[in-house]
């Protein structure tokens, strides 16, 4: 299927509802380019995030992890830039050392509203945001891993950077304690048009809100276009190895069959210069000449998404949101 280029307000997307799956820089990049369009854009956003700043603070505080809900509010925030660079400040030294602003500040209001979708409210109100973010779950949970060798790694960040073999590969994720799915985001689901899953860490940022009782049967009911936006190089410890039809196996895993419609395919290859800089840390470009096509869903759809540079990154406004909006038709 060939790609059609949509123009930015053309009436067939007006108004149309997008929920955007995932957590991370994947789904930022993804809300960012999406907000220049009239859509209703809504993001559900993993729960499963332990490390760095966010980390410490649901250790110390008990508070619900912030990170990838500030990422996804700055996302779709049409307020100033100095108020969007503050919400992602980093302090360098001190006691608040690596803490992010966004995050303290997120957490502190949860602890004065008692409530962490009221938090994210305000804080949604003070960033003028375009849309809605939403937490998958609002259960406090930890996402676990059983490598192909049998060992359990405990923790997002501990999944995410690897102390083990990172050449093992992951053979299962589950979150602990089972999780329900947050009401707001069941309804997002069922009312949305379309909903895209990724780009993003395959098991640490997408995958885990599959793993919330009630998501996956969500998105079976939904009559939604259901589109898979693939990576566009492999992580080590994560997706090592994995060709582009991995990425689909392994999200079908815990999906199912034939509930994704599309799976959006990067075809244009980084320069040797880049790809040899990129495997120096054993990252790799995703595979696409392996795909196996077949008569059901999902339909894939290969096209030039690659942004210009030295890093690897989908070009999120003139390519990949063109190529979303298009599938709303």
């Amino acid at each position: 299927m060939s790609i059609k280029d949509s123009a930015k307000g053309e009436s067939t997307s007006g108004g149309k509802k997008i929920v955007v799956i995932g957590g991370g820089t994947g789904s930022f990049m993804v809300l960012s380019a999406l907000k220049d369009y009239p859509v209703q854009l809504a993001s559900i956003v993993s729960m499963a995030d332990d490390g760095g700043s966010t980390g410490r603070l649901r250790d110390q505080y008990g508070v619900l992890p912030p990170g990838d809900i500030r990422r996804a509010l700055v996302a779709l925030s049409e307020t100033s830039k100095t108020l969007r660079d503050l919400f992602n400040y980093r302090f360098s030294g001190g006691d608040f050392r690596e803490h992010n602003f966004g995050n303290i500040f997120l957490s502190a209001l949860e602890k004065i509203t008692g409530n962490f979708e009221d938090a994210i409210g305000v804080a949604s109100k003070m960033l003028n945001i375009k849309g809605e973010v939403i937490p998958v779950t609002l259960d406090n949970v930890s996402l676990r891993a059983q490598l192909a060798d049998g060992n359990v790694v405990t923790g997002e960040t501990n999944i995410d950077i690897p102390k083990h073999d990172p050449t093992i590969p992951i053979k299962k994720v589950w979150l602990t304690p089972e999780a329900k799915i947050n009401k707001s985001a069941r309804r997002a689901i069922l009312q949305a048009d379309m909903i895209v899953i990724g780009p993003g860490d395959l098991f640490t940022s997408v995958i885990p809100n599959l793993l919330v009782a009630g998501v996956t049967p969500a998105l079976k009911k939904s009559k939604a276009k259901k589109v898979y936006v693939c990576n566009l190089m492999t992580k080590y410890g994560e997706t090592h190895g994995f060709k582009a039809q991995d990425f689909v196996n392994a999200l079908e895993k815990y999906l199912g069959e034939g509930v994704l419609d599309y799976v959006i395919f990067n075809n244009k290859k980084p320069s040797a210069g880049t790809l040899r800089h990129y495997s120096g840390e054993n990252s790799y470009f995703v595979d696409v000449s392996l795909l196996k096509r077949n008569s059901r869903n999902p339909q894939f759809i290969l096209a030039d998404l690659l942004d210009s540079g030295r890093l690897v990154r989908h070009n999120p406004r003139n390519k990949l949101a063109r190529a979303l909006i298009s599938l709303l038709r």
